[in-house]
């Protein structure tokens, strides 16, 4: 690997300790010791990606899967066992036809079968999309090594640590737990905590008088009050994120910003992650929905999604912005409206 501070290409065995061999100074990640292979460069390299060039925030989460996309498409299946089991397989039958002793032909055989068996599981994408290292993982290794070299997590990253856990309300960037949302201003739904605070910090809430909430449970049942703008990953369970606030707030106008499924599923750029498969009364209310196909059903059953912490940072600002300027211009024509009949106003005398 490359020293991140000299420049210097070091050998394994000249960066004892993650210290570099040749100036001598201590370097964070070493691509031989973490299950993503990450080194310093490729993590600053990433970061100012994300950030471009420090313009933008960027969080943890999304920091994770972009580290993490690569091998997302990559299976779990190593080739080279393939290989070596079908070499020595090989060898084994050869060996069987010449001298005539079954042993070897019956040794030959199981360890053709199991590099065969080895090609078929490539083959089938096993593994696929199953993270190597979790989000939380990734907080408590990797970050945690940068920050005990550095001090500071990596260049445009932000500690979204400080703020509440999904099951609290975190509003403009607020230490503690919000108050309820203004009766007739915008509210965001976002149960990522990586990708509200990145909102939050990128100036979306303070531009637009805009509340964050994580829990839909913590909206406030008022038929009258503002619209909700829901933000959620394309998986099973977030898809239907938008049809339970209709269902907990009737009468109150709820808008599905996305992630849209349709906009990420089968294309090659869309890297999706894989859990556990949802329940049957999930899936049958997907299916009843009538908004997706077969094939999206078939794929959303097996547990695959796609989460928002894969949206390129600057994409996402500038979606869920326009998402919310929108719905601030709708609310603003129907008070508008309600103003000129003189819906809740109070009557004036005349003179």
């Amino acid at each position: 690997m490359i020293c991140p501070h000299c420049e210097k290409s070091l050998l394994r065995k000249e960066r004892p300790g993650n210290t570099c061999g040749t100036c001598g100074r201590r370097y964070a990640l070493d691509p031989k010791t973490n299950p993503l292979g990450l080194h310093d460069l490729r993590v600053r390299r990433i970061a100012a990606g994300l950030t471009q060039d420090g313009r933008l925030p960027c969080t943890p989460g999304q920091l994770w899967y972009a580290l993490a996309r690569k091998s997302l498409r990559d299976t779990r299946v190593d080739t080279g066992c393939a290989i070596v089991l079908g070499v020595f397989g090989a060898i084994a039958a050869l060996i069987a036809v010449g001298s005539e002793v079954v042993a070897f032909g019956v040794v030959g055989g199981l360890l053709l079968l199991a590099a065969l068996g080895f090609v078929v599981a490539r083959t089938m994408g096993v593994g696929r999309g199953r993270p190597r290292l979790s989000r939380a993982a990734f907080r408590t290794g990797p970050l945690e090594e940068w920050k005990s070299v550095y001090g500071s997590l990596p260049p445009g990253v932000i500690d979204d640590s400080r703020y509440p856990s999904p099951d609290a309300v975190p509003t403009h960037g607020a230490a503690g737990p919000a108050p309820a949302a203004p009766s007739d201003g915008l509210v965001l739904v976002c149960p990522d905590r990586s990708v509200a605070v990145f909102l939050d910090a990128a100036g979306l809430t303070a531009r637009h008088r805009l509340t964050l909430v994580a829990d839909p449970a913590a909206l406030p049942a008022a038929p009258g009050a503002g619209p909700v703008l829901v933000l959620h990953d394309a998986d099973a369970r977030g898809l239907l994120l938008a049809r339970r606030i209709r269902t907990a707030q009737p009468g109150r106008r709820v808008v599905d910003v996305g992630l849209p499924l349709a906009a990420v599923h089968g294309l090659a750029r869309a890297v999706p992650v894989r859990g556990e498969p949802p329940g049957s009364v999930v899936m049958a209310r997907l299916r009843d929905s009538g908004e997706f196909s077969r094939d999206q059903l078939r794929w959303l059953a097996k547990g695959w999604g796609f989460p928002l912490v894969g949206v390129p940072p600057a994409k996402l600002l500038a979606v869920v912005s326009r998402a919310v300027e929108r719905a601030g211009a709708a609310a603003d024509t129907q008070r508008r409206r309600a103003a000129d009949v003189g819906f809740l106003t109070w009557p004036q005398e005349d003179g």
